[in-house]
């Protein structure tokens, strides 16, 4: 599964040392139509690649849009549903959450407005007009799915969903559960720039991490804006400048409003947030896009979340703002 390429990428930034009876491991490779690194530090190998790439495999098999095999394609396929396994429920059950939490903001039933707009898995001749998108809306609701037991309903057949934005931080998480199973306490799980970390490398130093945004002077030169540090948790990034569609000179964001059905327009070029684990963080960042800069940030301080925000300035230009709570972790880029 692919989870759109946010406007910033959250690059990982750690040096090695010289190894001693602690070290540094790391299994890296190609998942979820994007790269994953995983770095632990222990006296031993403890965790191999294809224990990794068994664990991914699997929950391509449940959540991917792009396995026609899938769980989730066979439900989107479906005419009334069908039983969930745990990953499914899991990442849908907070899904429906965060839908409640944010006023609909965050709704996986977005999907065949995806689609439409060309950002599914097939690519479209034309984009959507207003009456296409009109007669799409009455299949867009997460109050549409429900649970019976493990039995996942749907209310009409045209409903279909796409965990895109929020199953990548629920892969960091279960990845980070299979070093805490092997008794690994520090580690870096990164997948496609969703990260989470816990623990200091064996020089005492955090874990530090770079986040990536536009230039000032343009926003197709990405530079690190800001380096961030935490001993443990969660940080992901969505955006909107690097995946969209263009309608003549307007870039289209893959970000699409569930209630309109047409692509967000708001001045966030991206939000940042940590969380305390990559599921929260993952389902907040997209909510918080959607929203706008005063609601999200609103928002954000509010349900006691840690964001921080690269938007438009009234005069076009690039600013950049945080959570009071979100400066506690960024580090001196100078140091």
């Amino acid at each position: 599964m692919l989870k759109y390429l946010s406007s910033i990428i959250v690059i990982v930034l750690f040096s090695f040392f010289k190894r001693d009876e602690i070290q540094p491991w790391q299994i890296t490779g190609y998942a979820q139509g994007t790269t994953y690194t995983i770095t632990y530090y222990a006296e031993d190998s403890l965790v191999s690649k294809q224990e990794v790439d068994d664990l991914l495999n699997g929950i391509d098999s449940s959540l991917s849009i792009y396995k026609p095999y899938s769980l989730i394609s066979r439900f989107n396929n479906s005419q009334k549903g069908l039983e969930a396994d745990v990953h499914l429920k899991k990442v849908v059950d907070r899904s429906l959450v965060v839908y409640k939490e944010t006023d609909g903001a965050f709704d996986i039933t977005v999907y065949p407005l995806v689609r439409a707009w060309g950002f599914g898995t097939k690519k479209i001749s034309a984009l959507p007009n207003a009456d296409t998108i009109k007669s799409i809306l009455p299949c867009v609701g997460s109050q549409k799915i429900h649970f019976n037991r493990n039995q996942l309903v749907k209310d009409l057949p045209c409903i279909k969903i796409d965990v895109n934005g929020i199953a990548q931080g629920y892969t960091v998480d279960i990845l980070a559960d299979l070093l805490e199973s092997k008794k690994i306490n520090t580690y870096l799980v990164e997948l496609g720039g969703e990260i989470r970390v816990k623990g200091r490398k064996p020089n005492g130093q955090l874990m530090t991490i770079g986040i990536e945004a536009p230039a000032k002077n343009s926003i197709d030169e990405p530079v690190i804006q800001k380096l961030i540090q935490l001993e443990q948790g969660a940080v992901t990034t969505s955006g909107n400048y690097r995946k969209y569609v263009k309608n003549g000179n307007k870039k289209l964001s893959h970000l699409i409003d569930p209630t309109t059905g047409n692509p967000i327009d708001n001045e966030l070029i991206s939000v940042t947030v940590v969380a305390k684990d990559a599921i929260t963080a993952d389902a907040y960042d997209n909510s918080l896009m959607r929203m706008g800069l005063k609601k999200a940030m609103s928002f954000a301080t509010r349900h006691n979340l840690e964001a921080y925000f690269i938007y438009y300035n009234t005069d076009n230009s690039i600013k950049d703002t945080a959570t009071t709570g979100f400066y506690n972790f960024i580090k001196n880029i100078q140091d």
